[in-house]
């Protein structure tokens, strides 16, 4: 009786163009894959089953996913070969041939070479709040009449008519809260739509730590010093609170 052949291990390829690199920072992190040039085209191998499938891939414009079969190169699940596999390319991997770099920023709009907006989704994992967007008028008597154990644990700015509280644990105050990523304050229950972008927008917009970033669904951000916040008081609050319009 015959012995049973061991399990294939697909191998996986991908052609992508050099036109559109910047879009691989999504993928950067997978220090498994290798990337190779040629002309205009960039190629990528080394791919597990389980990225091969992945929607990090799947959202990458122009991308072409191969299965290598005896020499020749699959699209997957095809019958007949697309092409040869390339032979004399210099190899190495993806997350060391990458730079991060990103081009100057257009106000709210992110970009890399004006190719990606940068948008959030929904998550796929629930983050604990540590921030909390309130109105001025709604929580002003709330605040006034707690506890100062309740207060002194938490910095606090004001951003027109809305205050942003910062500290854990978040003062039970009607609002909107944030969750923390990379000194991203991101909506809670929303991610970036590209996997590491937050490290690579960190590293151009914010690289000496001193802001937070906080951003709304639309994929607008305001940009606050971390300094301009102070700790939180009853009376911090009243002295704020004569100044404004809002009252």
């Amino acid at each position: 009786m015959a012995e049973d052949s061991p399990k294939c291990i697909k191998e996986y390829w991908a052609e992508f163009p050099r036109s559109s690199e910047d879009f691989l920072g999504s993928i950067r992190d997978w220090k498994n894959v290798q990337i190779a040039t040629d002309d205009e085209i960039i190629w990528l191998r080394g791919f597990t089953e389980e990225q091969a499938v992945s929607s990090e891939l799947q959202q990458l414009p122009d991308f072409l996913l191969y299965e290598l079969r005896d020499g020749l190169l699959f699209r997957i699940e095809a019958l007949v070969p697309s092409k040869k596999i390339r032979t004399g390319l210099l190899w190495m991997s993806i997350h060391k041939a990458l730079q991060l770099t990103f081009p100057p920023s257009n106000q709210n709009f992110f970009g890399i070479d004006g190719k990606i907006e940068i948008k959030l989704k929904p998550s796929e994992e629930e983050q604990p709040a540590i921030a909390l967007l309130c109105s001025m008028k709604d929580i002003k008597e709330m605040l006034i009449a707690m506890p100062k154990f309740k207060l002194e644990k938490i910095n606090w700015i004001v951003i027109h008519d809305k205050a942003l509280f910062m500290g854990n644990p978040l003062l039970s105050f009607p609002g909107k809260t944030f969750w923390l990523k990379n000194d991203h304050l991101l909506p809670t229950g929303s991610d970036f739509e590209f996997k590491n972008v937050s490290t690579l927008l960190q590293k151009k917009y914010n690289e000496e730590r001193g802001k937070w970033l906080l951003w709304n669904e639309d994929g607008s951000y305001l940009s606050i010093d971390k300094n301009d916040f102070r700790k939180l008081s009853v009376s911090s609050f009243r002295l704020t609170e004569k100044s404004q319009e809002w009252i």
